[in-house]
């Protein structure tokens, strides 16, 4: 009889697969998982302990650095904590322009999930197709906000500043000729708002190009079907959001059951799997790339026939114009008072969650009265859905494992926060 020997094998602490600092200890019998352990920490930021050590409005860009993907969602959920806490009322425009954001960071997240899942599992031309789509989004972002990343757009009492009316274009240079930028400035002659609709005609046959390559391809489903099946009851009871739960066959999206913002006012769907494996959920984040897009439509057409305020004019809590600012005594001090001391909100506690890309994305903050919270507490979707490891690799290949981290589409900003 030959003999049999379990092995412990270090999965990690740097690997493709988990988009940060993983290490998962597995047990094998020889290929074959019998455990694995996730150790996480090792990414340590201390976000929530900075947070308490900070004026409310100088903590918002950590907020972008936490899942740093989805980088406008995690600024939405800790800005309506805020605004729940003061109890103001946001302009309708800075609502929508909310919800069409968050919704670009929906894309946004599911290409870079798309892309690398794909990669991970052995397909490489997805990769190279989600990243060019990522470009026009980051483009959007930098538009907006002057940074292609971590935006510090949305602020308490509405957004930074309304939509610009003209795209930054490409320049002549020794690399380009003039058909290739006339190509590349061709939707970018325009405002934003013409950019975005121009992004959102084109993407619905982008994703029927990711799906020709991916949804009936033999190898990719011999290596996603019943691959980390996770049961409708088992998926609640270890507290499951986003695509996660509803892979499972679970129809709860935070955008239906408790609304926020305008979600109520628009049209889309929420799709749900029927086997609860990793293919499931790759089917309902792909059919959630489309739903964005619907939802993104919506919001360019109501935006473009309703002008208006963006943010509170208070300036208690929100900055005067920088061109009033600069002549007006009162509006110098407003914008002093406000960068040094930021405001005090009233004593309480309050959670708020939205429908971030990877699940329910909570903030619950305590406050005492003073300008910064006494304690802040960060739901993170990635750090709960990773508690699940163990139970769906068990009995799996090693190989698996790789999918099974892309197919909970984690990332370690907002697990080791």
């Amino acid at each position: 009889m030959p003999e049999i020997r379990n092995y412990t094998v270090n999965f990690g602490p740097q690997h493709p697969a988990a988009h940060g600092v993983l290490r998962l200890v597995l047990e094998m019998d020889g290929e074959v998982i019998q455990r694995a352990d996730p150790h996480v920490g090792l990414l340590h930021r201390g976000t929530e302990k900075l947070a308490e050590s900070k004026p409310y409005n100088q903590s918002i860009p950590y907020m972008d650095r936490l899942d740093y993907v989805s980088m406008m969602c995690n600024e939405h959920s800790y800005v309506l904590a805020l605004e729940k806490l003061m109890g103001i009322e946001v302009p309708l425009r800075a609502q929508y322009i909310r919800v069409m954001f968050d919704e670009i960071t929906r894309i946004l997240n599911h290409m870079m999930w798309l892309g690398t899942h794909a990669l991970d599992i052995g397909a490489m031309a997805v990769f190279l197709y989600c990243f060019r789509e990522r470009e026009d989004l980051m483009d959007m972002y930098e538009a907006v906000s002057g940074a292609r990343m971590h935006a510090a757009y949305y602020r308490p009492g509405g957004v930074y500043r309304d939509l610009p009316d003209r795209m930054p274009q490409y320049v002549d240079s020794k690399y380009r000729d003039a058909d290739d930028l006339k190509f590349l400035n061709k939707a970018r002659s325009g405002s934003l708002l013409d950019f975005i609709e121009d992004f959102t005609n084109r993407f619905p046959t982008y994703v029927d190009e990711y799906e020709t390559l991916l949804t009936n391809n033999r190898i990719w489903k011999q290596r996603t079907v019943d691959i980390g099946v996770v049961s409708p009851d088992r998926a609640l009871q270890m507290g499951f959001t986003g695509a996660m739960l509803r892979g499972s066959g679970i129809e709860w999206d935070l955008r239906k059951k408790q609304p926020y913002e305008v979600y109520d006012r628009l049209e889309f769907d929420i799709p749900v799997g029927v086997n609860g494996d990793t293919y499931d959920r790759y089917l309902v984040r792909v059919e959630e790339l489309r739903q964005s897009n619907r939802i993104i439509k919506q919001c360019i057409e109501w935006l473009r026939n309703n002008p208006g305020s963006v943010i509170l004019d208070d300036h208690k809590l929100t900055p005067p114009p920088r061109e009033v600012m600069k002549g007006d005594m009162e509006a110098l001090i407003h914008h002093f008072k406000l960068f040094t001391e930021g405001y005090s909100l009233p004593a309480g506690e309050v959670y708020t969650a939205i429908e971030h890309p990877k699940g329910e994305f909570g903030i619950y903050l305590i406050s005492d009265g003073a300008n910064k919270p006494y304690r802040l507490k960060i739901r993170a979707p990635s750090f709960i859905h990773m508690a699940a490891m163990n139970e769906m690799a068990t009995g799996h290949m090693l190989a698996d494992v790789t999918a099974l981290i892309g197919s909970i589409d984690v990332v370690f900003g907002d697990v080791d926060r």
